[in-house]
């Protein structure tokens, strides 16, 4: 059987940009069993409730949804339980001396397969205040606004 190449998306944390300041991002392997992997496979998680900690110098994802695989049998597994990532030891310590700064926590961004190994792709996020949300919101409308009016105008539509 042929090695499996290339990215192969399947789920990701669209409101996380929204909420957070991502200030650092990193690709993690993640420890998964049979089931969880034929289920990823099918295209089924979500990553909205997500964040990992570091817990004696490991880092583990919690609130992570991968459903339960529909031809499982009593080998299938819980949809929300804690899994393991893997990241070097200095990757880990860095991480570990940030996250303890005030303000700072871990976000899944994405999930994905990367030459057939399953990668999630986790974040140093700040959290957003409201007032920063609508500034964000306003700068993109503004930002659309004028690529409108400067399409019109080259069109000649103005």
């Amino acid at each position: 059987m042929a090695k499996e190449q290339g990215h192969k998306p399947v789920a990701q944390n669209r409101k996380a940009r929204h909420d957070y300041h991502i200030e650092d991002t990193y690709e993690a392997g993640i420890v998964l069993t049979g089931t969880e992997v034929k289920s990823l496979r099918a295209g089924r998680a979500s990553l909205v409730d997500g964040f990992a900690e570091v817990h004696e110098g490991e880092i583990w994802l919690h609130g992570v949804h991968i459903p339960e695989y529909a031809q499982g049998t009593w080998t299938n597994h819980a949809a929300r339980r804690k899994r393991k990532l893997l990241l070097n030891r200095h990757e880990i310590d860095r991480i570990e001396s940030r996250v303890n700064e005030k303000g700072l926590t871990l976000i899944p961004l994405s999930l994905y397969f990367k030459d057939g190994r399953a990668k999630v792709e986790i974040a140093l996020a700040r959290g957003k205040k409201t007032w920063d949300k609508r500034h964000a919101l306003a700068e993109r409308q503004a930002k659309r606004e004028t690529e409108v009016a400067l399409g019109r105008r080259a069109k000649g539509m103005e």
